[in-house]
This record gives C-alpha cells, sequence and structure tokens, in this order.
C-alpha cells in the first residue's frame, strides 16, 4: 500500500500544534464544561478512537481528513489517559513523566528491532502503522505529562511554557538543519516537544485572565481550532501538496526528507 502519513512540511507542524491545542482543550471541555467527567469522557473519546483508527488502517493510501481526525482524537486521549492517572489515581507527575518515556522507548525500541527504521516515510505495512500510532499515542501522553509538570507543578507559567519549549524546537531544527542531527531523531523529538508546547497555548488561551490566559474558554478555543484544522484539511485534500510516495525506509535512518522544517 502507498505511504499512509502525511509529508512533513509545514501545514503538518502547524496542525500538529493545533491537534494538540484540541486535544487539552476538549479533553476540558467535556470532562468540566458539559460535565462528563473523566471516565466517561475517556470512554467516548476512546470509542471514537477506535472507529477513526478502523478507517485509517482500512484505508490504502493517506487521506487527510481521517489521518488528521485520528491525530485529534489521540491527543484528546492521550491527554486523558494521564489526567486519569495523575488526577484520579494520584500517581505523581514526575511518575507518570517517567512511565510514558520508558513505554515510547520500548515502542521505538522494539520498532526499531522489526523494522530496521523509524523514518516516517515507510510506513506502508500494518506493522509498521501499528507501531507509528503506538508511539504516537505515549508522545501526547509523555507530552501531557511533562508539560504539566513544568507548567503547573514547577509553576513557570502557560506563556513562559510556550517560549521555552518553542526554543528548544528551534534549537532541534538547528541541530538538524546546521549540525546535521539524525533527521529521524529530531523528527520525533520535535514531535514529543509540540505537545506541551500546544497544551500550554491552549490553556493560555481558555484560562481567565486572572491565571495568566486570554480568557476565551475551553469552548471558544477549541472551535476556534477545529475550524483552522478543518480548512487546513481542505485545502490538502484538495490541493495534495503534503502526498509523500511509499517507501521502504533506510536502514541508517539518514532519510533528509524526516526535517523538522518545510
Amino acid at each position: 500500500m502507498l505511504n499512509k502519513v502525511p509529508e512533513v512540511t509545514l501545514y503538518f507542524w502547524i496542525i500538529k500544534i493545533l491537534c494538540t491545542t484540541v486535544g487539552e482543550t476538549a479533553a476540558d471541555y467535556m470532562n468540566d464544561t458539559l460535565g462528563f467527567g473523566l471516565d466517561k469522557t475517556s470512554y467516548v473519546m476512546s470509542a471514537a478512537l477506535i472507529i477513526a483508527l478502523v478507517f485509517q488502517f482500512r484505508a490504502r493510501r493517506y487521506v487527510p481528513a481521517i489521518y488528521w481526525l485520528s491525530v485529534v482524537l489521540i491527543s484528546v486521549v492521550g491527554t486523558l489517559i494521564s489526567d486519569k492517572l495523575a488526577d484520579d489515581l494520584g500517581v505523581p507527575l514526575v511518575v507518570t513523566t517517567i512511565l510514558f518515556a520508558v513505554l515510547l522507548a520500548i515502542t521505538f525500541a522494539v520498532w526499531y528491532a522489526s523494522e530496521r527504521t523509524l523514518s516516517i516515510h515507510s510506513i506502508v505495512t500494518r506493522r509498521r502503522e501499528t507501531f507509528y500510532w503506538l508511539a504516537i499515542l505515549f508522545t501526547f501522553a509523555l507530552g501531557t505529562s511533562a508539560g504539566d509538570l513544568f507548567d503547573e507543578k514547577l509553576g513557570v507559567g502557560y506563556w513562559p511554557t510556550v517560549g521555552i519549549v518553542a526554543a528548544l524546537i528551534a534549537l532541534i531544527a538547528v541541530a538538524h538543519l546546521g549540525l546535521r542531527l539524525n533527521a529521524v531523531l529530531a523528527f520525533w523529538a520535535a514531535y514529543i516537544l509540540t505537545r506541551p508546547l500546544g497544551a500550554s497555548i491552549g490553556d493560555g488561551m481558555s484560562q481567565p485572565a486572572k491565571n495568566g490566559g486570554f480568557g476565551l474558554g475551553t469552548t471558544g478555543t477549541s472551535f476556534i481550532f477545529l475550524a483552522v484544522i478543518l480548512a487546513l484539511v481542505v485545502f490538502l485534500s484538495v490541493t495534495r501538496v503534503d502526498r509523500t510516495e511509499a517507501r521502504a525506509g533506510d536502514p541508517d535512518e539518514l532519510d533528509e526528507r524526516d526535517s523538522v522544517t518545510v
């Protein structure tokens, strides 16, 4: 089958950050504003994710609407898993951060041992696609735990966190482009960091001014970002500018198209 993921372009990173923002605000919206509670929200969103992934796995090529819907839903579920452990079960954020980091490392290790590549430009089999989505789930859960630990428990604040994480992503881009940092390593490092970046942006926009936010609320923030995501997905569906050819993957993982920039 054709490669099941999009080309890594500026559009990819914009939508990814928007999805992480929606993952944070939509979870809060259903949990608190609609009064579903953490358990019911988790059940509903997990069921929706499973349905989306069924369509994603059944597709024979990259379909923007299905792919990005899956990313939005997995961002919500990843957030809920972290929140469930930290808020309901009382697991310290330090522990959940380490736990998800270990699970992500294990996923990458097994993926590489099985396929000899972690390149996203070689998602051309069911097994590779399974590893890919499992890794994405753990990146969202890890990003949520690490972001909450840094932002809330350490008292850094929403917008300072945005600035710090954005600077780290910029350093990764410079290291990749100027110092020849491994492309696949750079991609996944940036991918993980976009989670606390997007979550802090979402919190900063939705939280009241007294807490350092813009006061748009979870409802307004969620719908604004969902509208932008929808517009970009329609654009990509029409123009097909983010389609990529199927490739078997480079065992040395030196795929220069796995860039953190356009």
